[in-house]
């Protein structure tokens, strides 16, 4: 049963950031994208303290810990969001989504040169086969991609290199570090960061006093992209990139435009296309063969216990 773990947490993520769509058209429509962030990651860490508080959950992490994870956390959120945020903006979500389709590819190839894990050539394959299908789906919707403009696809290929970064770092601190550890580290700096340019925008706008308004209204969205879409789709990620090969895990996210689309079928009422159909079957099938036809990951990952006792070994010298 624990062997399947790791793809459960990859389709429990792909279900959690495929929902995640939902709430976060309705909040923008309310919020700028930083000031969303902010209360985002804001409640991340409040309900990632609570439950450290409650007892629930086990974290002592350092200033060393803080200053060895910053690379990652550096990559996801903060740079991935930024420039994801920023590239919609002068694109189109469509178009972004073609984009952020493409990320298996460069995670593959820096898993090569950083981590030592070599696809094989079925897998080559079949993670082709999973952005494929995504990049067909949303083609079809949009039939056309001109005029876009090229200072925002520089923006979408930062966002793309940012998640291929994360994958290889959080890949990489699984040796030494547990996902919660590695999770709240992220939420933590996600928070600091986000609100720190969302309250500068309300200062010079003369709006501070205003910054937690939105929330009677959009608690509920607020809480589901933190504490759900945040801390709980993280944490899963991160649990998946400690047990499986970097390739294996970044294919998960692409089952994301599947839920997407099933979430508008059934809570929106929208239409199925054949397309969508098409895109779906070479999604999935991308995702099962990556996994099925993965090589042994190097020796420093094959132990699943080394990352328990790294973090035993400083929790006990706190």
């Amino acid at each position: 049963m624990y062997r399947y773990l790791p793809y459960l947490a990859g389709i429990g993520v792909a279900l959690t950031w495929g929902m995640s769509f939902m709430f976060t058209r309705g909040a923008l429509d309310h919020l700028d994208p930083f000031h969303l962030l902010g209360l985002r990651f804001a409640a991340a860490v409040a309900a990632m303290a609570l439950l450290r508080v409650l007892g629930i959950i086990n974290i002592k992490v350092e200033p060393r810990d803080y200053l060895s994870l910053l690379p990652l956390a550096f990559f996801q959120p903060i740079l991935y969001f930024a420039t994801e945020t920023t590239g919609i903006l002068l694109t189109s979500a469509s178009y972004a989504g073609m984009m952020i389709a493409i990320i298996p590819i460069f995670v593959a190839i820096l898993a090569i040169f950083v981590l030592r894990e070599y696809p094989t050539r079925l897998q080559v394959l079949f993670i082709l086969a999973s952005v494929a299908g995504v990049i067909f789906i949303i083609f079809m919707d949009t039939r056309s991609i001109a005029g876009v403009n090229p200072i925002g696809t520089a923006f979408l290929l930062g966002a793309v290199a940012a998640a291929a970064c994360y994958n290889i770092a959080s890949r990489r601190a699984s040796v030494n570090y547990k996902p919660i550890h590695t999770t709240w580290v992220m939420m933590v700096v996600g928070a600091v960061v986000f609100n720190a340019i969302s309250l500068g925008q309300h200062l010079s706008a003369g709006r501070v006093g205003l910054y937690l308004a939105p929330l009677p209204e959009l608690w509920s969205t607020v809480l589901y992209l933190g504490v759900v879409s945040s801390v709980a789709a993280f944490f899963m990620y991160n649990y998946v990139l400690s047990k499986v090969t970097a390739a294996q895990g970044s294919v998960f996210a692409n089952m994301v435009t599947v839920v997407a689309i099933a979430a508008g079928v059934i809570f929106r009422g929208e239409t199925v296309f054949w397309y969508q159909l098409v895109g779906t079957a070479a999604i999935l099938t991308g995702v099962w063969g990556t996994n099925r036809f993965a090589p042994a990951p190097p020796q420093e990952y094959r132990n699943p216990e080394n990352a328990a006792e790294s973090s035993e070994a400083y929790n006990s010298s706190t």
